[in-house]
């Protein structure tokens, strides 16, 4: 098991990616604590993986509140003994063009995307130098790495920053063997996406720009952050792992 004796928190962790990533973790040996705002699912997802016989337990997380990410990391250190691995999934989506977006639709998605990012991975860090290191895997997108011209501006300035904040933080951490990376999914099939792949334009347009053809599942992106949380990447730090159907190879 590539997770064997790991605990890990994951953001956003009750549905879509962070659940699939929970349930994988869990597959893999690892001891998960689910962080979301979304109660009744997070209960879900934890009674479902106690009943498989894994280990996880669910926590109230609003990711732009720094009390909650420090009930979230004791919570760990508390039920299951220490914190290795950080899974900063969380993110919401925007809408809009530069010039009609409100401050307060930019402010929101760049508390929740950006700012929550910030605040899990400056909660974690001394819980993991505590467990003699740890590895901190951020959601980005791939439209934290190019532009586009159908999703907000907000979005992409939010992503972007999470690519650069995750090297800052490689850097200044290497040498107390904690790891952070990037993941840099494509459009995948889950509820965040659902209203767009509803809209057969829209869904022609971005398939058509996915040289692989299609949109990709959670499982996919699970896949990937699982390699970044193992010891598998214990030289990779710094980095962006993008997987995203070819998207940014054109």
């Amino acid at each position: 098991m590539r997770l064997a004796g790991k605990v890990a928190l994951i953001s956003g962790g009750a549905r879509g990616m962070g659940a699939a990533e929970a349930r994988l973790f869990v597959e893999e040996g690892a001891k998960v604590v689910i962080g979301d705002i979304r109660e009744a699912l997070g209960r879900e997802l934890e009674a479902e993986i106690k009943a498989s016989g894994g280990e996880a337990i669910f926590v109230r997380l609003e990711v732009t509140n720094e009390t909650d990410w420090q009930q979230a990391v004791a919570t760990a250190e508390q039920q299951f003994g220490k914190l290795d691995v950080l899974v900063n999934n969380a993110g919401i989506s925007g809408s809009g063009r530069v010039e009609n977006v409100t401050l307060e639709e930019w402010n929101r998605v760049m508390d929740i995307n950006s700012t929550g990012v910030f605040l899990g991975t400056k909660v974690a860090i001394p819980a993991m130098r505590r467990a003699g290191g740890g590895s901190i895997v951020n959601i980005s997108s791939q439209l934290g790495l190019v532009g586009v011209d159908n999703s907000s501006p907000q979005y992409q300035a939010s992503k972007g920053s999470v690519r650069l904040l995750t090297k800052a933080t490689a850097i200044q951490y290497a040498k107390e063997n904690i790891r952070a990376n990037s993941v840099h999914p494509g459009p995948i099939e889950t509820p965040m996406t659902e209203a767009r792949r509803a809209d057969p334009e829209v869904r022609e347009v971005t398939i058509g720009r996915i040289p692989l053809g299609r949109y990709g599942v959670p499982d996919d992106v699970a896949k990937g952050v699982l390699y970044l949380a193992s010891d598998d990447a214990s030289f990779v730090t710094g980095s962006e792992l993008v997987i995203d159907g070819g998207w940014t190879a054109q």
